[in-house]
């Protein structure tokens, strides 16, 4: 499995990744794992259909970011794993864009882990994501 980062769209297939995690980390010592799959919308923060979605980064600080995030969930919450995989390039509405996977012996801590993790990579790496709609305008959003 490859490590917490930022990844080309053809580097990584996320569901293959959500397959590989699952077979390598099911274990009697888990009672949890939660799954968090980020999709490209269909209509946009503002309401406009959205013809794509660009996702750009700054790389080496995303994936540091990322890393911190992860060990430091792991192990603020004390659970087993914390796994993050963000996507950069053109997405199309439907297709999965993130995957956060959190594993750990009690659910309650799984949960928090999980919610904290998806509100930290939302802010704290150096990601930049374009909504382009199908009018031909854009908009940057934070």
């Amino acid at each position: 499995m490859p490590k917490s980062g930022v990844y080309r769209k053809r580097q990584i297939d996320l569901l293959s990744e959500l397959h590989a995690a699952l077979k390598a980390k099911l274990s009697g010592e888990l009672g949890a794992i939660m799954i968090f799959l980020g999709v490209a919308r269909e209509e946009g923060r503002s309401g406009k259909k959205v013809h794509k979605l660009v996702m750009e980064s700054y790389e080496e600080h995303a994936n540091k970011a990322i890393a911190r995030i992860c060990s430091e969930v792991k192990r603020k919450s004390k659970v087993s794993f914390v796994l993050i995989y963000h996507l950069l390039e053109e997405f199309r509405p439907g297709e999965p864009v993130v995957l956060v996977i959190v594993g750990g012996a009690r659910r309650k801590d799984v949960f928090s882990a999980m919610e904290e993790a998806v509100r930290r990579y939302k802010t704290e790496p150096a990601l930049f994501k374009k909504e382009v709609y199908v009018n031909g305008t854009h908009k940057w959003i934070h």
